[in-house]
């Protein structure tokens, strides 16, 4: 799950984490209001969406009168913003941030993720703040320090001191980062957060260590344990179709291919998924219904892949262990039924109750194709595709 700038810094702010003070707007007149509240002779208007490269993009800009702050709401509220995260199509800005100007020495990076081969959280910090950091780790790797943190004792002082001098921190300026620091990754972890970064973190000309931006995604699977962050979440920055998916606790990713996919269990979603590619075809989703699936529930999967304009045909790729062929095969019927299905589908099943589940198939009177192997039943539905 991710949030908006605006709120990542409300939640670093109750770390200790020092932000700019700014105020969140959804409209012209409410950040007119914002620049008069904050005061002083600059602003900066921040759209706010899910993506990075905002300001690349045209959607941060600097005001220098509140006229001009009037001036940039009107034209950044409402654009469809172009970043290199958001894709060709965009998205709509329909929230704002209005800032208060910073007084800018130095731009540094620190952003921390877990790592799975050490199974530690790791810190990353590097004074080439500002710039995408898959840049600087491909041209320029030596200048992203890392550190691993043992999760008993959490981001020591001497760890933190250290990485802060290796970004260039003065010496003068190495407590604030260290508050900084270590506030970050105390959100991370209380908030069981998957991604948290600041970039930039700024240096300014008296010496303070200020986040000028915050990006916090959290793991979806832990949020039951924050009903305050889930209600940050903004529906509209996030894809309809798997916004619905999650209301029947189906995993849904929509992709760029014309093949659907429905699979029970993520492991076997993703080996479907590379099977696909591997005899020519181009997967539309990720779709796992999970172990326990009921008629009713698959019936809402095609429904939600048959959304997509592109979708050409449908692949059903299922392994019989807790979830039976049989209850599986009775939901693609009724599922073909309910939504009139009009693309080839191909279903391949193996496992609990599948000579059951083969029967059903084959006495629907449906145009369902089926196949023993995840070969046999690629190789179909990308034929299969292909004609349409």
């Amino acid at each position: 799950m991710k949030i908006h700038e605006y709120q990542g810094k409300e939640i670093l702010k109750r770390y200790g984490v020092q932000v700019p003070r700014g105020i969140p707007c959804f409209s012209v007149d409410e950040a007119v209001s914002a620049a008069e509240t904050l005061g002083g002779p600059v602003w900066v208007v921040k759209a706010q969406i899910h993506a990075g490269g905002r300001g690349k993009g045209g959607g941060v800009k600097l005001a220098k009168s509140v006229d001009e702050v009037r001036e940039l709401a009107g034209s950044i509220l409402g654009m469809q913003l172009i970043t290199h995260q958001t894709g060709p199509q965009g998205q709509k800005v329909r929230r704002l941030l209005v800032e208060e100007g910073a007084d800018i020495k130095k731009e540094l990076y620190v952003g921390m993720v877990v790592d799975r081969v050490t199974q530690q959280v790791t810190v990353m910090a590097s004074s080439e703040g500002g710039m995408d950091i898959e840049e600087v780790a491909a041209h320029t790797p030596e200048k992203i320090h890392k550190v691993s943190v043992d999760p008993v004792n959490g981001l020591s002082d001497a760890e933190a001191d250290d990485l802060a001098r290796k970004i260039g921190v003065p010496d003068g300026s190495i407590a604030k980062a260290r508050v900084v620091f270590q506030g970050l990754y105390k959100a991370f972890w209380e908030t069981d957060a998957s991604l948290a970064e600041i970039n930039p973190l700024i240096l300014t000309g008296n010496g303070d260590v200020i986040a000028l931006d915050a990006k916090l995604n959290f793991d979806s699977n832990a949020m039951y344990r924050h009903p305050e962050l889930t209600e940050m979440r903004d529906l509209d920055e996030e894809d309809p179709a798997e916004v619905e998916a999650s209301k029947h606790e189906l995993n849904y990713i929509q992709l760029d291919g014309n093949i659907g996919c429905l699979v029970n269990g993520a492991g076997l979603a993703m080996a479907t998924m590379d099977t696909i590619k591997l005899f020519g075809g181009e997967p539309a989703n990720f779709l796992d219904v999970g172990g326990s699936a009921t008629k009713e529930r698959v019936t809402e999967a095609f429904k939600i892949m048959l959304r997509n304009p592109n979708l050409k045909a449908i692949l059903v790729n299922i392994f019989g262990g807790i979830m039976r062929c049989d209850v599986i095969a009775e939901g693609v019927i009724a599922a073909s039924r309910a939504v009139g299905l009009k693309v080839p589908l191909v279903v391949r099943m193996k496992g609990t109750n599948e000579d059951l589940g083969k029967k059903l198939l084959a006495d629907s009177g449906l145009p369902i194709i089926s196949a023993d192997t995840m070969a046999e039943a690629a190789k179909s539905v990308v034929e299969a595709a292909s004609k349409v």
